[in-house]
């Protein structure tokens, strides 16, 4: 069923919601502090609000996706909200989805707090995924229009749960990043083909071990790190070769020495016979 819905906020992002809402019949209320940027979005049958006041007085749920918390505050501020439900799926931290919480319910609206996991090009796209917190009956009225624009996952009540899970898969996509890069970095060193490297080999193999990823999360909340694999020591005497290695070859070894510092100072602490999981004690 079709919904007025208000996209305050057209950047990359916020065009691109705006645009998949429009594909799935929705009528769509636009607003950007750039008039000219709602220009391809209302050739495609949105309308263009020219105050924020009027884009949120046009539709019961207003998605806003800006810069920053700060920038949510400048644009709403002043602008009724009461019987709106703001969903905010501007990137930030989980105390500032609290906060911008208490401000918005303070002032008799509703709140959902979202945590893009796509680029802009994958909205409306499988594949795409938002993850939303906050106000559980304004999740379930507006699921369907959620739907639109990616999978739609509600993660809890506590406003701070999407943006902290947000910020905790990129954590993830990070460290396989730092990874990825090293790894190329030291076959280029030699000359071997990266795309053979990547596609026949890396890529493969990192899909296996990903495999094993439940095994530890077993080990991480049963708190027993004993291990049948390769053990702290056996992977410190690794990375003290894999250091050496990228040293003698004339690659940075940067983005692997943290990994390597943890280790060391787990192992000096009298943990070597324990897995690679047990570093989770490190980091608490």
């Amino acid at each position: 069923m079709s919904a007025d819905i208000s996209v305050i906020g057209l950047g990359l992002m916020g065009a691109a919601l705006a645009g998949a809402l429009l594909d799935a019949g929705h009528r769509v209320t636009v607003w950007n502090r750039s008039a000219d940027k709602a220009e391809p979005l209302v050739a495609k049958g949105a309308t263009r609000a020219a105050t924020v006041a009027e884009a949120v007085a046009a539709s019961p749920l207003v998605i806003v996706c800006v810069l920053d918390y700060p920038a949510v505050y400048e644009v709403l501020a002043d602008v009724p909200l009461e019987g709106r439900v703001v969903a905010n799926l501007t990137t930030g931290r989980p105390v500032e989805a609290r906060e911008a919480a208490d401000w918005v319910t303070g002032r008799g609206g509703d709140y959902l707090d979202g945590g893009i996991m796509a680029v802009p090009q994958m909205i409306g796209r499988p594949g795409a995924l938002v993850l939303y917190s906050g106000s559980r009956q304004a999740y379930d009225r507006f699921e369907a229009a959620f739907g639109a624009l990616a999978g739609a996952r509600y993660v809890g009540d506590d406003p701070g749960m999407a943006p902290l899970l947000d910020l905790a898969m990129l954590t993830g996509m990070y460290g396989q990043i730092a990874g990825f890069l090293e790894a190329v970095a030291l076959v280029e060193s030699a000359g071997y083909p990266l795309s053979e490297f990547t596609s026949t080999l890396l890529v493969p193999w990192l899909n296996a071990m990903a495999a094993g990823q439940p095994e530890w999360v077993q080990s991480i909340e049963s708190g027993d790190y004993t291990t049948l694999v390769s053990n702290l020591e056996v992977n410190r005497a690794g990375l003290e070769t894999l250091v050496r290695t990228f040293r003698e070859q004339r690659v940075k070894p940067d983005l692997l020495l943290p990994m390597k510092t943890i280790i060391d100072q787990r192992t000096a602490r009298g943990h070597a016979t324990e897995g690679l999981p047990s570093l989770i004690e490190e980091l608490r």
